[in-house]
Parts: structure tokens; sequence; C-alpha cells
């Protein structure tokens, strides 16, 4: 049969008649892998479930869905003309056939919608209309429901290797791998030795325990990713004010240190101010000492002037100390200007100190100026270190919370695997209990008689098919 199937329907009629039942997850991933593919797995469920309600053929029976083959009267001739044909037919180029009449054409091809709903038929890409029951492509299933089909076949069990005949007839397998696929899935029960049978009700409740295991753990995803992010918020905020206080200690050490250095300064600056004002003081007070001395002797030879006036007689003597006086003032007038050269020297080494005074504000304005570009330089080799240094804790510290992660995880799988083992132990203790009650009530003759009777009819009932 050419062409590929037209919609969700037809995907659903196919599987659904191959497996004749199965419930709304183990559908999905086969209508996923046929159409679908940009759409989520729970998106695709939910489209599985509308298509399945939404359609009378198909029916539901304790959350497991069948297709429904009975089919609607109005579309039998149609089925039956497909049957002869054997091969997809094309409604419009059946009505513009000329050798059939158009009443006929009309009656015996019934509306689309009516074959969309009946689960004999499926509608291809192409327009045309074929048998659900058309070559089943079995290649495209997944082994499980392969196995789980054939024990349904053969409800009163089946040994390996004839599950692998009878899989190996829909797709190429190996008996180990059977087995394999038997003795993962608990609702695949040994009956006997090599014997075994599939149980519904085990696969419904492995199921709901696979849902609530799978809901848990993405419930622990989505907690402990909040806790990481809310744990990283924190310690990026307290490396943060980590980082704030340090860098304002430093500036505080160095504004103290650097205070400290210019009051030094600034105390030998006033000490040698203080000793030069103490020897100008000094020297003001030896000027002044001599100015009244030089007053004192002013006074005197008015003094001795007037007396020579006086005493004529006492001229020569006056002369003499005249004489004497004049050598005194000649003395006193070399001293004064010894003195006042002094004082401008001192003037002079005032103006050089005070020059000097300049230049050494200057020369500290420049050695200022360059530690704090050094301090700069030095506190953005400081951050780029800190920087460096902080992305590699940040690394060291996601793969410590990513290794911590991983075990934890391994542990919760560890745990939940004992205790799902656990669990099975105590089915399978109890499905051994039920088979040995069945096998005493089996062992009564008249039983016996009515399984031999039962398998005698069921056996008749094939060959007559």
């Amino acid at each position: 049969m050419g062409g590929r199937l037209n919609s969700l329907t037809d995907v659903l009629k196919k599987t659904l008649f191959f497996f004749e039942s199965l419930s709304v997850t183990e559908l999905t991933p086969y209508v996923h892998r046929k159409m679908l593919k940009d759409y989520s797995l729970l998106q695709v469920e939910d489209k599985v479930n509308l298509c399945l309600s939404q359609h009378p053929c198909f029916y539901r029976e304790k959350d497991i869905w069948h297709l429904n083959l009975e089919g609607q009267r109005e579309n039998d001739q149609f089925y039956s003309l497909l049957l002869k044909r054997g091969q997809p037919l094309n409604l419009r180029d059946l009505l513009k056939n000329g050798n059939t009449k158009k009443r006929k054409s009309k009656k015996i091809l019934a509306e689309e919608v009516l074959l969309i709903s009946d689960g004999r038929f499926i509608q291809l890409d192409n327009g045309y209309w074929g048998l659900t029951e058309w070559e089943v492509e079995a290649s495209h299933y997944s082994l499980k429901h392969l196995v789980i089909k054939a024990m349904k076949m053969h409800p009163g069990g089946l040994s390996t290797q004839q599950l692998y005949e009878i899989v190996n007839t829909w797709r190429t397998t190996g008996i180990k791998i059977i087995e394999g696929v038997l003795l993962k899935f608990p609702y695949f029960e040994q009956v006997g030795e090599g014997v075994w049978s599939y149980n519904p009700n085990v696969q419904l409740i492995y199921e709901d325990l696979l849902k609530k295991f799978i809901g848990l753990i993405g419930r622990q995803k989505l907690r402990w990713r909040r806790d990481r992010s809310r744990w990283r918020a924190r310690i990026e905020s307290m490396q943060q004010n980590l980082q704030e206080a340090m860098a304002g200690q430093e500036e505080v050490a160095a504004a103290l240190a650097e205070k400290m250095e210019l009051a030094g300064q600034h105390d030998y600056m006033l000490s040698q101010m203080a000793e030069k004002d103490l020897l100008l003081s000094l020297r003001k007070r030896e000027i002044m000492r001599y100015r009244e001395h030089l007053k004192k002797l002013e006074s005197k030879s008015d003094s001795i002037l007037y007396q020579c006036r006086l005493w004529v007689a006492r001229a020569r003597e006056a002369e003499e100390n005249v004489a004497k006086i004049k050598n005194l003032l000649v003395k006193n007038q070399n001293n004064l200007e010894g003195l006042f050269t002094k004082l401008q020297q001192y003037k002079e080494k005032d103006r050089e100190n005070k020059a000097r005074l300049v230049e050494l504000k200057e020369q500290h304005t420049i050695k200022v100026a360059e530690l704090q570009t050094e301090i700069v330089e030095l506190k953005q080799k400081i951050e780029r270190k800190r920087a460096s240094m902080a992305m590699e804790e940040r690394r060291m510290l996601e793969e410590i919370n990513d290794l911590s992660n991983a075990l934890k995880k391994a542990l919760k799988v560890e745990e939940e695997q004992q205790r799902a083992y656990l669990m099975v132990q105590q089915e399978l203790a109890a499905a051994k209990d039920g088979y040995r009650v069945l096998e005493r009530q089996v062992r009564s003759p008249l039983i016996r008689l009515i399984i031999k009777l039962s398998s005698y009819f069921r056996g008749y009932s094939k060959r007559s098919d």
C-alpha cells in the first residue's frame, strides 16, 4: 500500500488495529515518531487524548483504548469493493469513471466524514482510501509491545522460543533480547519453567508508579534549581560586600598613612620655622640694645660738649674725651654697619628659605601625585587579581556543586531502585501464592477435563477460520 497516512486518526487506527488495546501513554511515542515531531510529549498526549474522545471508532475500557472494527452499514459496499480490488481507491476517480453509472457510484460511495469515523478505513496523503487491516509495518513498533501482542494472542503463556518465532515474523530480533525484555518489566510473569504470561493489571500499576516517580523527580529538580539559584545569589551578594569592605579598608589605611606622613612633614617645617623665628627675635633684641646704647652715648656726648662750653679751662681734657668719644662713635658706627649687613644677610636667607619652602611644597605635591598614580595602578592590579581569583573560585564552587548534586541523584536513584525491587519481590511472592492456589484447583480431574475440551474447541474454531 503506497503512500503515507494522512492524519492522526489514521495513525491511531493503524496502531490500535495491530496491538488491539493500548493506553494513551503507550500510543504517544508512536504518534510522536510518525508525526507531530515539533511538539513535546505532553502536547502530543493531549492531542491523542482529544482525537480518541472525538471519534466514535475508538472506545475505552479502564483507561485502555480499543478500535471498533464493526464499522457503519453505509460503508459496507465500499469495504467490499476495497476487498475485491485489493488496493487503495480514490473516491473522485470512482465518481468520474464512465463505465459505472453516477447513481450506483453515489450509493456505493459514502461520505468521507463517515469513512473517517469508521475504524475499517484509513486515508493516505495522496487522497486514496485503504483498509486498516492491510500491511501493518511492525518494524516501527517497540519490541516490548510486540511481545505483549504475542502474549495477548496466546493468553495461556508462551516460551521464549515461541515468542522469538512469533516476534521474528514481525521484526528481526534475538532470543537474548527477548529474554532481556521479559526480565526488565514486572508485568511479564513466569508461569512455569520457561513459560511466560502477560498481566495487564500489573502493567497499569507499574505505569502509574512510573508516572509518579517521574513527577517526583521533576519536582525535585525544580526545587534543587531554585535552591541553587538562591544560594548563588547569596554568595554573590556576600562576595560583593566583602570586596567593598576590603577596598574601603585599603583606602582608609592608605589615607591614614598619607595623613601621618604629611603630619610629620608639617611638624618638621614648623620646628624649622620656630628655630628661625627664635634667631630673628634674638637678633632684634641685640639691635635694640645697641640702639639704646647709642642713645646713651649721644646723651653723654651732649653733656660733655655742654661741659666743654661751660668749662673752657678744661678744654684739653674735653678734647681728649671727645677724641675718645669719636673713636667710640666710629667703632659703634662700624658695629652698626656690620649689624645692618648681617640683618640683610638674614633677610636674604629668609627669602632663600621661603623659596626652598615653595620648592619643597612643589616637590611634595609632585610626590603625592606620583604616589596617587602608583596607588591607582596597584588598586587596578589588585582588582584584576581579585577578579581572576573570584572566577576561579566560582568555577571550583560550580564543579563542587555539580559533583555533590550528581552524588545525591545517584543515591536517590539507588534508594528508589531498592524500593521498587522490594515491591516487585512482594508482588512476585503474592503471584506465586496465587499460582499455587490455581495449581491446587487445576489438579482436580473435572477442571482438567474442562480445559482439554476448551482447548479442543479453540483449535477446532481456528481450523474452521
